[in-house]
């Protein structure tokens, strides 16, 4: 990143959103190995969380700490680096203020720098947070529960936060599918996201019928005359061999003003979903994910039952 290091390299302490987008190409690849968390000079800092604000569009400072310094005790250098993006000409981020807690996401000038920088990989329609940022709508509070959604898996090391992809389209008959995210796992496999807040039941569902939609759509472009026709996921993320099975469909479900509790929504939404044995779809809370964590028994399936499983343990869809 083209940014001017800190005089002081960082110290290590203690251990103590949706917007659209219109490219439909999902290249997946594979997992990144994690970094250390070590000291970090303070151009690698700067330049690891502009990239991390133009992948997830917003974030507070204690989001970016848990993701960049999670051995330091407070958000002093993540600040710091924060206000120096601030200051470039022009600015590479922005941000809002909202009951005392500040609000961070990539200007344009700042989602060039970090396209520039190779290290992001390629969405077409790639947008800033800011209208996430200052929306009074709940698409902030949506945005961060996705971010805490990343924190976790990345604290349990079952998908790098690097290796996430937000509001990716994808083709359906009826239009395109346009995940929360996509999660490229740990092992090389990958889920889709969904963060609820305050979906209708009715939405909850007509979404899983987008998934069933989607599994069946074919793959974009001309394709290989020579091979048996795949599927666009099958293109996408069933890997040269086709070895790898439908990705798994991940509920979070996180608390909302004049809602009624996490817990409550997903019981009821299992009441309601009916199993879909060509897609595996689990639900959890953003409670649960970050008390318990991303990679312990917290993941509950349509259609088997109220026992809570294991990411690796969920099962593969027909």
């Amino acid at each position: 990143m083209s940014v001017v290091a800190d005089q002081a390299p960082d110290s290590p302490a203690p251990a103590g959103c949706n917007s659209s987008s219109t490219g439909t190409d999902v290249p997946v690849e594979a997992p990144r190995p994690r970094k250390a968390a070590a000291t970090k000079a303070g151009a690698d800092l700067r330049g690891e969380a502009l990239l991390t604000l133009a992948q997830l569009r917003l974030a507070t400072p204690r989001q970016l700490k848990a993701l960049l310094l999670p051995h330091q005790q407070d958000t002093d250098h993540v600040r710091r680096a924060l206000r120096n993006l601030l200051n470039e000409s022009p600015a590479l981020v922005g941000r809002t203020h909202r009951a005392q807690q500040s609000y961070w996401y990539c200007t344009p000038a700042g989602l060039a720098e970090a396209a520039a920088s190779g290290e992001l990989a390629p969405t077409a329609g790639r947008t800033t947070g800011k209208r996430i940022a200052a929306s009074k709508t709940g698409l902030r509070e949506h945005g961060l529960a996705l971010v805490d959604t990343v924190i976790a898996f990345h604290q349990a090391e079952a998908a790098d936060h690097a290796d996430w992809r937000v509001e990716v389209p994808h083709p359906t008959p009826a239009g395109n599918l346009v995940p929360d995210a996509v999660a490229l796992l740990a092992d090389g496999s990958s889920a889709f996201v969904e963060i609820d807040r305050t979906m209708s039941y009715a939405r909850l569902l007509a979404k899983l019928e987008r998934y069933e939609s989607y599994r069946s759509a074919p793959a974009s472009g001309r394709g290989n005359a020579a091979r048996v026709p795949r599927s666009h996921w099958q293109e996408t993320y069933a890997g040269p061999s086709l070895e790898r099975s439908f990705p798994p469909l991940l509920f979070v479900f996180t608390p909302a003003p004049r809602r009624a509790a996490p817990d409550t929504r997903e019981a009821a939404f299992h009441d309601r979903a009916r199993p879909n044995w060509r897609i595996t779809v689990a639900t959890t809370t953003l409670h649960q994910l970050t008390h318990d964590g991303a990679d312990r028994p917290v993941w509950r399936v349509v259609g088997r039952g109220e026992d809570r499983r294991a990411l690796t343990a969920l099962p593969k869809p027909q």
